[in-house]
């Protein structure tokens, strides 16, 4: 994908339109990375909220290291 991918900012969009059109399967390598990108953070949302409801925020090791990941 890199050899169509453009990055410039007048030829960006085009490109990806290629990717999806004429890439053997590019329709598919752009929706799973979307995809993927979306079920990635719905997990992280879902990790946080469950360390808030059952009160993993108490202990303060615990929660620095996963504020850390976070940043991270």
């Amino acid at each position: 994908l890199a050899m169509h991918y453009t990055s410039d900012i007048e030829t960006a969009f085009s490109s990806v339109v290629h990717i999806c059109r004429d890439v053997n399967y590019g329709w598919l390598i752009r929706n799973m990375h979307a995809n993927g990108a979306s079920f990635f953070f719905i997990c992280l949302y879902m990790h946080i909220a469950r360390g808030l409801y059952y009160g993993s925020y108490l202990f303060v090791e615990t929660w620095n290291i996963g504020v850390v990941l976070f940043l991270l």
